[in-house]
């Protein structure tokens, strides 16, 4: 009696199934690691704007329930609150004194560096040591620093101001009509200018050497050097500092509330109406508020993502 021995045969997995398996893991991997920050962000960032949006639609305008559907009811309201247009003519005010000091102080300082000033690295700790500094503790010593009313060591300064008839100085700056809101962004611009300093510091920085020396051999002299070779590569630099500082002052609370208070009207921004609505219990105009400044900031921020975008995609 002869016995056959059969041998087991292995199933051959077809190379589209193993080319797929690996890809899933490839991605299983780095979509387990992202997961956390996509749940905050969907909850936090995303769901709270949903939910914020869906209360501007509401009838909401006390601590109790919503009564109803008000539509764009609460908008019209609102762009028709003579408050509301005042506090988006002071941020206006604000953000361009912010944005124009920021950038000459900014440029100025990061221009005198990039020649070869001594003292370089002391010079670029003391321009960027404010931005270690809150908004908050600024806001409490410029409070002082803006206060001309405030106790016997004001005295002397007050008679002056009275005596060249500047007597809107004798009293806090920030409580000019006209004024005010510009008194307020002085320190702003104290503590940003050296950010704006070290963007225009590395755009000088990566310039190559090559184009100047070849400007030089051309010919041209040192304001030819900068007026047509340099400043043009430094647009971009530019560009983005604008939109950071920009964004940044369309969004200003802390400093104000630290120098002036939520109860000075001649301060007055859409971000501190919104948060005296909200404590009033007015939780529908506070949400539109907001949302009219997240729609300011969209409009300053998507078109210049967007533009990135697409340099990065033709790279």
């Amino acid at each position: 009696m002869t016995t056959t021995s059969t041998t087991p045969v292995v199933p051959v997995t077809p190379p589209q199934r193993r080319l797929k398996r690996r890809t899933t893991r490839a991605w299983v991997g780095p979509v387990l690691l992202m997961l956390p920050t996509i749940v905050v962000l969907a909850v936090f960032v995303y769901g709270l704007i949903g939910a914020n949006l869906l209360t501007s639609f509401q009838d909401r305008h006390t601590r109790g329930p919503s009564e109803g559907w008000a539509g764009f009811e609460n908008y019209r309201l609102l762009f028709a609150d003579d408050t509301f247009i005042y506090s988006l003519r002071n941020l206006l005010f604000y953000t361009v004194t912010f944005l124009l000091g920021t950038l000459v102080l900014g440029f100025l300082w990061a221009w005198l560096l990039e020649r070869g000033a001594k003292g370089e690295s002391l010079f670029r700790a003391v321009y960027l040591f404010p931005m270690a500094v809150s908004f908050i503790a600024s806001g409490v010593v410029w409070r002082w620093l803006l206060n001309n009313a405030e106790g016997e060591r004001s005295s002397g300064l007050n008679r002056l101001f009275g005596d060249l008839g500047l007597d809107f100085l004798q009293n806090p700056w920030w409580t000019h009509e006209r004024w005010g809101i510009i008194a307020i962004a002085v320190p702003a611009v104290w503590q940003l200018s050296g950010y704006v300093m070290a963007l225009f510091l590395a755009g000088f920085r990566g310039i190559p050497e090559e184009l100047r020396e070849a400007a030089r051999i051309d010919g041209a002299s040192e304001w030819q050097l900068y007026r047509h070779v340099l400043f043009p590569q430094l647009s971009p630099v530019a560009l983005s500092a604008i939109i950071i500082i920009g964004h940044m002052s369309l969004k200003v609370f802390d400093l104000i509330m630290a120098i002036a208070g939520q109860t000075n009207y001649t301060t007055q921004v859409p971000a501190t109406q919104m948060w005296i609505e909200f404590t009033r219990g007015d939780y529908a105009k506070a949400s539109a508020i907001g949302m009219v400044l997240l729609l300011i900031v969209a409009v300053l921020i998507v078109p210049y993502l967007v533009a990135t975008y697409r340099q990065e995609r033709r790279r």
